[in-house]
C-alpha cells in the first residue's frame, strides 16, 4: 500500500458512512488514532477532533438532511506535518457566505449554527468546494510545550 501523503488526495484513506450521527464515531476516531501516532500535540488532536465532529454532523443533519440512504465520505492524511480532512455530502449544497453569523446579538441565545464558525477558527486551512457539497480543512503541526 502506499503512504498517504496530504499533498496528494488520490492516497488519502477514505470512510464511508450513511447519514446517521451515530456512524461518525469509526472514521472520526481514525483519524485522532493516526493524529496520535504521529504524535500531534493534544491542542491539535482537540482542534481537529471538534472540526472534524462539526463537519461530520452538517454534512448529515444540513448536507444530507438526515436521508439514510445519502451517503458522507470521509477522506484524510495525516503527516508529520499536517493533517488534511475532506468531509463530502450529496446534498444539494450550500453558500457558507449566506450562513448567518452565530456572533450577532440576536444570534448568540441561539444554542446552533456555529459549526463552520469554529472550524474556520481551529483550522490552519478551510475550503468549501462543489458548491458548498465538500469541505476541505487542514491543520498544521505546531510544536508542542513540554
Amino acid at each position: 500500500m502506499t503512504d498517504v501523503d496530504p499533498n496528494n488526495e488520490a492516497t488519502f484513506h477514505e470512510h464511508v458512512i450513511c447519514s446517521d450521527s451515530r456512524e461518525i464515531n469509526l472514521p472520526k476516531e481514525a483519524v485522532l488514532d493516526e493524529l496520535k501516532r504521529c504524535a500531534f500535540c493534544e491542542d491539535a488532536i482537540f482542534a481537529v477532533k471538534l472540526a472534524l465532529e462539526e463537519a461530520l454532523c452538517n454534512a448529515v443533519k444540513h448536507g444530507n438532511q438526515g436521508d439514510p440512504t445519502k451517503k458522507v465520505t470521509i477522506r484524510y492524511a495525516v503527516s508529520i506535518e499536517k493533517v488534511v480532512v475532506i468531509v463530502r455530502d450529496e446534498g444539494e449544497g450550500f453558500s457558507p457566505t449566506t450562513v448567518p453569523d452565530p456572533t450577532t446579538p440576536e444570534r448568540l441565545p441561539i444554542p446552533s449554527g456555529r459549526g463552520i464558525m469554529l472550524i474556520r477558527a481551529y483550522m490552519d486551512e478551510v475550503r468549501y468546494r462543489d458548491k458548498g457539497r465538500e469541505l476541505f480543512f487542514m491543520k498544521r503541526r505546531t510544536p508542542s510545550t513540554p
